[in-house]
């Protein structure tokens, strides 16, 4: 490389021609340069060019701290050669997520006598393999890893239980009914715990959680500062939860600063020792962190626990009868300092309809612009907020004035980086109301009758997107004060999704029920206004019936040049897929896209799509859902040979179980030696051992991209996890 110069010729009076070439570059250059190389390459590749770039390469900025989750091209040999050759170098190592390496390769990380942090999440680990490496780790201050079928602590050595006594930090998803190693950590600073244990068996016999009765009383809790824990569906992981939680009804640990517990489903089991939670919360004043489901504190007591305190993350998802006690503690003084807060979470509940005549619910979950407003004005440094599942209904009427849009009250927060909103949030209430919005419920039987087609006009690229049904102006201020948004999403109420977790495939009208009438007008207007997100990196749009052609995609293909996931679910029309034109055009503008996830009734994934899904280089990850759609064998092939990056390719699509079965067998027959990460689930959305199927991805990639899920404000930004 140092034969290699960039010449520069500087043609006028005097001057001469110039030469640099890389050996000229100071090390602090050539340093920061580095740093953008993978790892696996800078070890190597880079480190054999020459003398100046191996002693860079050695540097230790560059190899204390190693992360392997994104090398989705390193191999069992790869990993094992970079790890050799950095044991005595690194200090913090991670391989979260690398679901395809080798429980051998497990192993040869006992070279790594230096390391403190060890990240195995979603790895191959037995506890046989888990001794050995914990005996040969005895400078380990933090350790994640995989709680798996057949784990037996009983088969740690005593040098293993030496090694875990000095832990501060531990991490567990927990795949089976178990405490893990936390019996053995008495010195636990932090415990993050991840449940996701299915309610059966594969043999079909029930989970039952009888095994742990013995040991609730092992777990030491008196150092603990943080405390959180993560459930999938399931009365199995809420009743493991309420083991690991016993402690907290003898004693609350008195440095605790961080307690997040998220459980899904609209009735969690109830937690006794909530409230004494509370009260040592509020009495200590250092909370940094709160998340609670909706049946544990009433409004009383959660303000007692922010009372005196100063968070800066707050998730209080589908609790919308506590969420005025939240903006109160943070509006009236109740918490120390509401500049502090960082990230907030208040998605209500998700219903599946929204009826305009039920009272109470709307009461709870419709938004006020003006709380929201001086919410924004209070917390000046929010960067994460979450509104999902709520409604905001704002009414324009001429001539009589309006007050104040929501969007136009949250473009005061000049620093929002990531946003969740309900559709009819982007609404200025503008548009004309038909006579069936305020009809009641069983008028919708009058949608049987056929209704005169109307038609939709041909899709051209470079025409103007459909007729609005109202203004963007309130959408137009919310992205005009908040230019360094990156993460947006916005879904329709009552969207669901039709890919389950671990139940059986939902089956789901064929229209959306009960839509109010300000989400149906956010249409193609509204999407096209988004393109002056000119940070946009991830885009969600769900539940959309008013988005017709799909114009608006692609003006933010065309203007969001830095835009990498794009998931995009029931737009339209639920009988047909009216906006495919635009869709192609938008995935041959997409340049930089890394992840897409598309769920439609009727997709048609035929040699058009994948075609211009193949303008998308840089794409890695791939999810299809569709109830009635079809797809195109060959140019799936074609697309995989195209896009040599794409290690998630997950179709959940109509067809034959024989067709899907066939296709994915060839794929990971043709591209699994030259991807080694290479994770490929073809299956009929509708078939009924799909919940197995689903069961068998890696956790990683669900959470990642297949599960449709909000992923704003869900966990604290000062999580290094």
């Amino acid at each position: 490389m140092d034969n290699e110069f960039i010449q520069a010729l500087c043609e006028g009076d005097g001057v001469a021609s110039v030469t640099v070439g890389i050996s000229d570059l100071s090390d602090e250059i050539l340093l920061c340069i580095l740093r953008h190389v993978p790892v696996c390459n800078l070890v190597l590749n880079v480190a054999r060019v020459c003398r100046k770039l191996y002693t860079l390469c050695r540097d230790k900025t560059l190899l204390s701290h190693v992360c392997l989750s994104q090398e989705y091209t390193a191999s069992d040999l790869i990993v094992r050669q970079v790890v050799k050759q950095l044991a005595n170098q690194v200090q913090s190592l991670s391989l979260s997520g690398c679901y395809w390496l080798s429980g051998s390769t497990m192993e040869y990380l006992v070279r790594c006598r230096a390391v403190t942090r060890l990240d195995l999440t979603g790895c191959r680990l037995t506890s046989l393999r888990l001794s050995r490496l914990l005996s040969s780790l005895s400078l380990l201050e933090s350790l994640a890893f995989d709680v798996a079928p057949g784990f037996d602590s009983a088969q740690l050595s005593s040098e293993a239980v030496d090694s875990l006594s000095r832990l501060s930090e531990l991490r567990q998803t927990l795949l089976t009914p178990s405490y893990g190693v936390v019996p053995c950590c008495a010195r636990l600073c932090r415990l993050v715990l991840q449940f996701d244990i299915p309610e059966v068996t594969r043999e079909g016999a029930s989970v039952c959680c009888q095994l742990m009765v013995g040991q609730s009383s092992v777990p030491h809790y008196q150092q603990l500062e943080e405390f959180s824990a993560r459930l999938a569906p399931g009365e199995v992981n809420q009743t493991l939860l309420l083991l690991y939680l016993a402690v907290f009804s003898v004693q609350v640990p008195e440095r605790l600063r961080i307690f997040l517990v998220s459980v899904p489903g609209p009735n969690p089991a109830h937690w006794p020792a909530a409230a004494s939670l509370a009260q040592s919360l509020s009495r200590h004043g250092n909370l940094q962190a709160l998340q609670l489901p909706r049946s544990w504190l009433d409004a009383v007591s959660l303000g007692r626990a922010l009372h005196g305190n100063a968070p800066k993350h707050l998730s209080f998802s589908r609790c919308p009868a506590l969420r005025t006690q939240v903006t109160e503690s943070l509006l009236e003084g109740g918490v120390r300092d509401a500049s502090c807060l960082v990230s907030l979470n208040l998605s209500g509940i998700n219903h599946g309809h929204y009826s305009e005549c039920s009272g109470t619910r709307v009461g709870e979950e419709e938004l006020d612009a003006g709380t929201m407003g001086r919410l924004a004005a209070g917390c000046t440094n929010l960067a994460h907020l979450n509104l999902t599942h709520t409604h905001y209904h704002h009414e324009n009427i001429a001539g009589l004035g309006s007050e104040k849009h929501l969007c136009a009250s949250l473009s005061k927060l000049n620093y929002l980086r990531s946003l969740a909103l309900p559709a009819c949030a982007l609404s200025d209430g503008s548009h004309t109301r038909a006579p069936s919005d305020t009809t009641s419920p069983s008028s919708l039987l009058l949608g049987l009758r056929k209704a005169p087609r109307v038609g939709l006009q041909t899709y051209r690229p470079d025409s103007e997107s459909s007729v609005p049904r109202e203004g963007t102006s309130g959408l137009g201020q919310l992205l005009t004060g908040c230019p360094l948004l990156e993460v947006l999403e916005i879904a329709g109420p009552g969207f669901i999704s039709a890919l389950p977790r671990l139940e059986p495939c939902t089956r789901m009208s064929v229209e959306p029920r009960g839509v109010c009438a300000w989400a149906r007008g956010v249409g193609d207007t509204h999407v096209a206004t988004l393109h002056g997100l000119l940070r946009l990196r991830r885009l969600t749009l769900a539940g959309l019936p008013g988005v017709l052609k799909g114009t608006g995609l692609v003006k933010v293909a065309e203007r969001c040049p830095e835009l990498q996931a794009l998931s995009l679910a029931n737009l339209g029309s639920l009988k047909t897929m009216n906006y495919t034109p635009a869709l192609l055009d938008t995935l041959r503008q997409c340049k930089q896209l890394q992840e897409l996830r598309l769920e439609q009734p009727y997709l048609n994934a035929n040699a058009s799509f994948f075609e211009a899904l193949s303008c998308c280089s840089r794409l890695c990850r791939l999810c299809l859902i569709s109830r009635c759609g079809t797809f195109d064998p060959v140019a799936v092939e074609d697309f995989m040979e195209c896009c040599r990056n794409v290690v998630m390719c997950h179709m959940f699509i109509g067809g034959t179980l024989v067709a899907c079965r066939t296709l994915q067998k060839t794929l990971l027959e043709r591209f699994s030696v030259e991807r080694p990460a290479l994770s490929v689930v073809i299956y009929p959305l509708q078939h009924e051992d799909l919940p197995l199927v689903i069961r068998d991805i890696p956790l990683p990639l669900l959470d990642q991209l297949t599960l449709f899920q909000s992923r704003v404000a869900q966990a604290p930004p000062l999580s290094p996890w």
